[in-house]
């Protein structure tokens, strides 16, 4: 069993793993914003495994490059074998730096790149949305239609939706030029 950025909850998380008979064998950090990963440190007093997250994000966060040798830092495109699974590791700056999508199979867990209806916020320390832009429409938005996205928080109509849906329903995603989406995005603070 992966977990997905740790937070809040490590005991009911640990109760979940126990519940399914699963053991966790990894923590992949999206990002390293503290509602994503403020579980990170319950977790490792009770677990020895790697966290994989971002080489920029190792970088820029003392939160994750705390956690020493038991980090393991990613390069975009790296492909990771973790419990049985093929993790491909997809750089999507704009809401930080480092900020990454796991892609595995026809899903896509997206942190704070793309919600359902919205996309992360780039008015904190090293957002920008500049590179939101080109994450969106060249990233993601290469990605296939079907696969299944799964934000990192539930702000929309649904929990989970597909690339092809938020390409025609995310005002975001709809926005097709630099300038028209840098201003719109900026606006909404």
């Amino acid at each position: 069993m992966v977990v997905i950025d740790p937070a809040w909850d490590v005991p009911a998380l640990l109760k979940f793993a126990e519940a399914e008979e699963k053991k966790i064998t990894a923590v992949l950090v999206t990002h390293g914003h503290h509602d994503h990963i403020n579980g990170l440190a319950p977790l490792l007093k009770v677990l020895d495994v790697p966290v994989y997250a971002q080489a920029l994000e190792v970088q820029a966060f003392d939160s994750i490059r705390d956690f020493g040798s038991t980090v393991r830092a990613v390069k975009p495109g790296d492909v990771l074998s973790v419990a049985g699974l093929e993790v491909r590791c997809i750089h999507t700056p704009g809401h930080t730096p480092g900020s990454q999508c796991f892609h595995v199979r026809h899903s896509l867990v997206s942190g704070d790149t793309v919600f359902v209806n919205a996309c992360g916020r780039c008015d904190k320390a090293g957002g920008s949305a500049e590179q939101m832009f080109d994450s969106l429409q060249r990233v993601i938005g290469g990605l296939p239609a079907e696969t299944q996205l799964y934000p990192g928080h539930d702000y929309g109509d649904v929990k989970v939706s597909t690339i092809g849906r938020e390409k025609a329903h995310n005002p975001y995603f709809q926005l097709t030029e630099l300038k028209d989406f840098v201003q719109f995005r900026n606006r909404l603070r």
